[in-house]
């Protein structure tokens, strides 16, 4: 179980492109590659497992792309994204890729080999869901790395020496001996290493280099990293005394997970929320892009709603449907959204709450609150579970975004603190068993579709937990039960081109046409 925080693993990274596990996560490998190569980079081999999710989709869902601009040093929400692959040539570098059986047999493997004119490096990462990340090799020695701390390699041919003279000057740092095709020593800091101490170690007779690795997460974390509690269960066990509300638990949670003060969380939700509020503003003007499958769906929508012409939803519901194409559209277009928990769900959760807050005329303070019980109860999801619909499939997905929606929405209404976990249970009990099966490899349809059944789900469930509907399975259980099921999906039906809609003789046609659209623009 890892402790995740609501900033690195639920809500966000702040991005643009289709789908956060390929695009965002490509990128933050691709960051800590450059660095591995102090910025200089001749050529770089991209391997893929056939048997993987990357091996059918990495091209059109924007792996290559992030991949890229992490070469180039960009960041997530960089506008030049699009157009990465052209930036990549004007810098020289060259790429290859290839398929090849890799030991590693996480469906979001990359293999990457880099290299100039006096050097070769090699890195093996994993995209594990929602733009995060694990480092699991670095030059043929396995190595645990999720971006969230300095690492600084330090390669020499006598690693004792050099562990040892760390240890004595910053004792209560993690240094590690790593011995692969090339000897280094990995030290783990908050802070980066003075430069004036990396000379000295550099002095130590047997280094050949230093490199310094960045951190390419928003929140950093601690050598031991202490929470006040890491599931549902243990959550209410803390609060039994306090009787705090459940935005406030997130409140603790997020201050002692990151070390950071009160201030500073309600700062950075205020950003999110920002960015959630701006993505529906585009979206509703209507965004173009070339290269999807689905044009601005919820202009139309838009135009009806504002006619009376559609089937009454109440005050609620079809603001639910607009906010959420709203977000997927400026998402499907490289516009700026926030993945709450994945890109690829990003209308869900905040489509859902922010149509709340705009149909009661709740003010942002407690909209704000609504998101970080989003946030907390995501955190539960993330500890015990995934978000990426190639380990889950799209339960992990629509279904952490439709639970986590579920809570903050009875938040929002006034609901207790037993209510909101009710909601969250009932909507991700009614989430199981979602596949992931993208027609045309585009995270746009049914994507659409998934969201907006994510988020009448939340609100369907946040009424009946205001009723006191009975829950019956505790939120631990049912997020076990959700990675279990994930499990049991097959991998066709777990974001590839291979099961499901994708492979409907219509879904085929349109993948053929984007193909030929892709292969006229290249020509």
């Amino acid at each position: 179980m890892n402790t995740p925080s609501i900033f690195n693993d639920v809500l966000g990274p702040v991005m643009r492109g289709p789908s956060s596990s390929h695009c965002a996560a490509s990128l933050r490998v691709g960051r800590l590659c450059r660095d591995l190569m102090d910025g200089n980079i001749k050529s770089v081999l991209i391997e893929f497992d056939p048997g993987g999710s990357l091996a059918t989709t990495h091209e059109a869902q924007g792996s290559d792309m992030g991949l890229f601009g992490g070469f180039l040093g960009w960041e997530a929400h960089d506008e030049r994204l699009q157009d990465a692959s052209e930036h990549i040539a004007l810098a020289g570098i060259d790429i290859a890729f290839e398929l090849n059986e890799l030991e590693e047999k996480h469906p979001n493997t990359y293999k990457i080999t880099l290299s100039n004119d006096v050097e070769s490096r090699q890195l093996i990462a994993i995209s594990t869901g929602g733009g995060m990340i694990e480092v699991i090799e670095v030059d043929g020695a396995g190595v645990n790395m999720d971006g969230g701390v300095f690492e600084t390699l330090v390669y020499t041919n006598d690693t004792k020496a050099v562990h040892d003279y760390v240890m004595k000057a910053i004792p209560h740092e993690e240094v590690v001996i790593h011995e692969g095709s090339l000897q280094y020593v990995q030290i783990k800091t908050v802070q980066a290493i003075d430069t004036v101490f990396l000379k000295e170690i550099k002095n130590i007779e047997g280094v050949s280099m230093i490199r310094v690795l960045h951190p390419v997460l928003p929140i950093l974390s601690s050598k031991n990293i202490e929470v006040p509690f890491i599931t549902c269960d243990e959550m209410m066990a803390f609060n039994r005394e306090r009787q705090l509300e459940l935005w406030e638990l997130a409140l603790e949670y997020e201050c002692m997970r990151g070390g950071i003060s009160r201030e500073a969380v309600l700062a950075k939700m205020k950003d999110i929320h920002d960015i959630m509020k701006t993505s529906i503003v585009t979206g509703l003007r209507g965004t173009e892009y070339e290269d999807r499958i689905l044009g601005p769906q919820s202009l139309k929508f838009k135009e009806m709603l504002e006619g009376n012409r559609l089937i009454d939803g109440g005050a609620v519901l079809n603001r639910i449907v607009l906010y959420v194409s709203a977000i997927m559209e400026v998402k499907s277009s490289m516009g700026v959204i926030v993945a709450a928990p994945t890109a690829g769900s990003c209308g869900a959760m905040p489509g859902a709450v922010l149509a709340v807050v705009d149909a009661l005329g709740i003010s942002e303070e407690e909209a704000i609150k609504a998101l970080l019980v989003a946030g907390l109860i995501g955190v539960f999801i993330a500890a015990r579970s995934t978000f990426a619909a190639e380990v889950g499939g799209c339960q992990a997905e629509c279904g952490s975004g439709a639970t986590m929606a579920a809570a903050a929405i009875v938040g929002l209404a006034g609901g207790t603190l037993h209510q909101q976990i009710c909601a969250a249970s009932m909507a991700l009990q009614s989430s199981l068993g979602m596949i992931c099966d993208p027609i045309g490899n585009r995270v746009e349809a049914p994507c659409l579709n998934r969201n907006v059944m994510a988020a009448s789900n939340a609100l369907s469930c946040a009424n009946m937990a205001l009723a006191d509907y009975d829950h019956l399975i505790p939120l631990d259980q049912v997020i076990e039960t959700m990675y279990d099921v994930g499990n049991s999906i097959p991998n066709t039906l777990r974001c590839t081109n291979l099961g499901g809609l994708s492979i409907t003789p219509a879904a085929k046609e349109i993948e053929a046409k984007l193909g030929q659209q892709v292969f006229y623009k290249n020509c």
